[in-house]
């Protein structure tokens, strides 16, 4: 279908170590096409195939890492 990007609230990151356990927790992805995370802001904003999976999906993978993401409202 069509690429969505999305911004993903992410709480509970205070690191570099942080960032890199959030990709980590999303890299199997289908359909995730890009994701850049910013520590200061704590959010990441992704880019993904809406007919593969979704931006709450993503966020869950974030929250099962043990981080407390939202999808913020577009």
């Amino acid at each position: 279908m069509a690429d969505q990007t999305r911004i993903i609230q992410i709480d509970g990151m205070t690191c570099g170590g942080c960032v890199a356990s959030v990709y980590a927790a999303t890299s199997e992805i289908d359909g995730l096409d890009t994701m850049t995370v910013d520590l200061a802001d704590n959010q990441a904003t992704v880019t993904f195939d809406d007919s593969m999976t979704s931006a709450e999906a993503i966020a869950s993978a974030i929250d099962d890492a043990g981080f407390d993401a939202t999808v913020a409202s577009s």
